[in-house]
């Protein structure tokens, strides 16, 4: 750990230590963590002279955590569309939504606190496409309800094919959520993802490919998904589950479930850990025992 990433994780948002605590709404969040990833990202630029550009154009030049956030997405995904316009068009939605920097500033912690290449804040924000991919799904989002869906769309057409991340602008998702990699996660029209979700490069949150209307998974807070699980039909994964990697999910999932397979079976329960924060993937001894396989 760098002393830049030290002084950083010592002066953004401590982890929670349970889920009532994460339930709860932290007021000011994105001020904190502004503060804290601007003094990142200033001591990097001392640690660094040959990123101090980049970190002036993303960071340093702005007053606040919205102004930053439609710096760097309006720059990543500006092609078609100029980037003042694009960079208009998100400073708008920012500002007539404050609580999209809110949930970005929580998902940067979340990031950080769960993946340990995250390296501090600065880096994530920078670089982590997943984390990108979904912020600019939050603008996408206030669009869609705000009834310009050309917009929403052009927003999910470019992030899906510059992160490759495809999220339909009306899906809803939660806060203090990590979509790690990113890559080749898709996430459909009617999905629900809650609060303190961590989600692996290749996930599907999808329909069957026979329904209309509300057709997509429900994703409740706490869950783990696996790199490559698809979750399909409008069925329900319950609070703290685990969907082992992998995964084809066809059937509801209980609260607190390890769920393997292909179709997944229920392989174990555990309600003592969050396990999108500790991102512990392992399935439980006695799965591997039944197939006669090592540990």
């Amino acid at each position: 750990m760098t002393a830049c990433t030290a002084m950083a994780r010592a002066e953004s948002m401590p982890r929670t230590a349970n889920m009532d605590s994460a339930r709860r709404e932290r007021p000011g969040a994105a001020a904190t963590v502004w503060d804290a990833l601007r003094r990142e990202a200033a001591c990097l630029v001392g640690a660094e002279p040959s990123m101090a550009r980049p970190l002036d154009r993303s960071v340093l030049r702005h007053a606040d955590m919205a102004g930053a956030l439609a710096a760097l997405l309006s720059g990543k995904l500006a092609g078609e569309m100029e980037v003042a316009t694009l960079a208009d068009l998100i400073d708008r939605a920012l500002a007539d939504d404050p609580d999209i920097v809110e949930a970005a500033a929580e998902d940067l912690v979340a990031v950080r606190d769960r993946d340990p290449a995250a390296a501090g804040l600065a880096h994530p924000f920078l670089h982590f496409k997943g984390y990108q991919a979904l912020q600019a799904h939050r603008v996408a989002r206030h669009y869609w309800h705000a009834g310009r869906r050309l917009v929403a769309f052009h927003i999910q057409s470019v992030v899906s094919e510059r992160f490759g991340v495809d999220i339909h602008p009306n899906a809803r998702i939660g806060r203090r959520v990590l979509i790690d990699h990113g890559t080749g996660v898709v996430i459909g029209e009617t999905a629900v993802v809650g609060d303190d979700v961590s989600i692996l490069q290749g996930v599907t949150l999808g329909g069957t490919g026979k329904e209309a209307g509300d057709r997509h998974p429900k994703v409740r807070n706490g869950v783990l998904i696996g790199a490559g699980a698809k979750i399909l039909g409008n069925i329900q994964v319950g609070m703290c589950a685990r969907i082992g990697a992998g995964s084809v999910v066809l059937h509801p999932v209980p609260a607190f479930a390890t769920v393997a397979g292909v179709p997944a079976r229920l392989v174990g329960r555990r309600s003592d850990e969050v396990p999108a924060r500790t991102m512990d993937h392992s399935l439980p001894e006695s799965v591997f025992v039944e197939q006669g396989a090592g540990i």
